[in-house]
């Protein structure tokens, strides 16, 4: 839609609404996977499982007891012929797991933009993801094959559902309302993590006051993430209705084949719109550098600045609930000074935030809670505006095929940032020197982005630009 509440009629506007309050509830529903099932718990307990499994295989060849090395069983397990320490399987997970969403996610955001049953392929993809989520609670033992196998199917629904998701946006909002939608959505997901992993710390810490052993907890927690995913998965279901339909769209198997052409369609066509390939280059490069501190903050309070962890947890919180406040604001600052300004402004708050973090001193948990306070400002809000931006730079009809790219190139990038930081933490034997060392990423991503012209590459693909940009 390109018209503005007071040209619709007043039913059309009162539904637009709707669907815009519906689509948001979906950034609420998944988000449970990525914090409470990935960040927290299932990294820690798949890794107990495998080593349990080591242990038990080394029992049963006669061998000696597995060495220790840092509080780290070094035993091995194998796969498909690999030989690889059980600690390792995570690490290895995530990366098998990114290359088939490489693999897959291009050909889903292509039949997505051929079919006419989008809403139908949100639901599939996300009712999957839950259904192998909650499966989760059956791993236990030795068997951390079954988790491996149900992470990557739940892994992969996620990734295609967010790809349909985002194609959603330019269907339910005008080019003026895109920000303020795309950053309420954005901050609706981090209050949804944050309530959700709220209530699975007091279920993971609680447990023994109900008489509940640890796994049991941990199995009720995936229980309930993939409960939670499928249950407010309804409300934007319910709400994302009469959705325009492709020209020349399909159904059923005739979606698929019409999909992989299109997608050879796209990979040739996008080198037509420079401009759009240029912020895309940006973003992964920014983003490579957003997931990187999510991802290693946790190990920098740890091993460098000494913190226990119980104010890890704490800080996690904090950084969810106040990722909420964050996304609002770029909303209302976006309103008034534009999407590309905000971004900017953005990455500028990135560097100040990871120089402060060489300054945090060893055992200062106010500082440290201080740190998530102003990562939590940045975290949510700049994902959120290079989503609605990227939307108004694509071509009409051909979002999900682009979200797609834009999805996969976040994920193929996302390698850089833990290397860069793993290198520079080993060469100087510093943590201190190897979290300021990220701020490249946001620098490259900051110049980049003030370089791109971005009206010019919206007019470019055909779309109107908003009224502030």
């Amino acid at each position: 839609m390109s018209v503005m509440d007071s040209d619709l009629a007043p039913d059309a506007a009162r539904r637009r609404r709707r669907e815009q309050r519906g689509w948001c509830w979906y950034d609420w529903a998944n988000s449970v996977f990525p914090t409470s099932v990935t960040t927290v718990f299932l990294s820690l307990y798949l890794t107990s499982v495998a080593t349990e499994a080591a242990k038990a295989d080394v029992a049963r060849n006669g061998l000696n007891a597995c060495p220790q090395n840092n509080a780290l069983v070094q035993c091995d397990i194998s796969a498909f012929g690999l030989v690889f320490p059980a600690g390792s399987l995570w690490g290895y997970l995530l990366s098998v797991a990114t290359v088939v969403q490489v693999l897959v996610l291009p050909i889903t955001g292509a039949i997505a933009d051929r079919t006419q049953s989008k809403r139908l392929m949100l639901g599939i993809f996300a009712f999957g993801g839950a259904a192998m989520t909650a499966l989760l609670a059956l791993v236990g033992g030795q068997d951390w094959q079954l988790g491996v196998v149900l992470f990557i199917i739940a892994n992969i629904c996620f990734g295609a559902s967010v790809v349909v998701y985002y194609s959603f946006l330019p269907e339910i909002a005008s080019v003026d309302e895109r920000d303020d939608v795309s950053t309420r959505g954005w901050a609706v997901g981090y209050l949804g993590s944050g309530a959700a992993l709220s209530m699975h710390l007091v279920i993971y810490l609680g447990h023994d006051a109900v008489g509940m052993s640890t796994e049991a907890a941990v199995r009720l927690i995936f229980l309930s993430s993939g409960v939670w995913w499928a249950v407010f998965t309804l409300l934007p279901l319910a709400a994302l209705r009469g959705q325009r339909a492709p020209e020349g769209a399909v159904r059923g198997p005739s979606a698929v084949t019409a999909g992989f052409k299109q997608l050879m369609t796209t990979f040739r066509e996008a080198k037509h719109f420079p401009l759009t390939l240029a912020f895309l280059g940006a973003y992964w490069i920014y983003t490579d550098g957003i997931s990187t501190v999510t991802q290693v903050s946790a190990q920098y309070g740890n091993l460098e600045l000494k913190l226990p962890q119980d104010s890890l947890i704490i800080t996690l919180l904090i950084v969810q609930f106040i990722a909420f406040v964050g996304g609002m604001l770029h909303g209302v600052v976006a309103r008034r000074i534009g999407a590309k300004k905000t971004i900017l402004i953005s990455l500028a708050t990135w560097l100040v935030v990871l120089v402060a973090a060489y300054f945090v001193q060893a055992g200062q948990q106010m500082q440290f809670y201080g740190l998530a306070v102003g990562i939590g400002l940045v975290l949510g809000g700049t994902n959120a505006l290079s989503r609605s931006l990227f939307s108004q730079m694509v071509p009409p009809g051909r979002e999900a095929e682009y979200f797609s790219l834009y999805e996969v190139g976040e994920r193929s990038t996302s390698w850089l940032g833990p290397l860069v930081f793993a290198g520079v933490g080993q060469a100087t034997g510093s943590f201190r020197l190897a979290i300021v060392s990220l701020v490249v990423f946001f620098a490259v991503g900051l110049v980049l982005v003030a370089l791109v012209p971005v009206r010019r590459a919206i007019e470019a693909v055909g779309n109107p630009a908003p009224k502030v940009l």
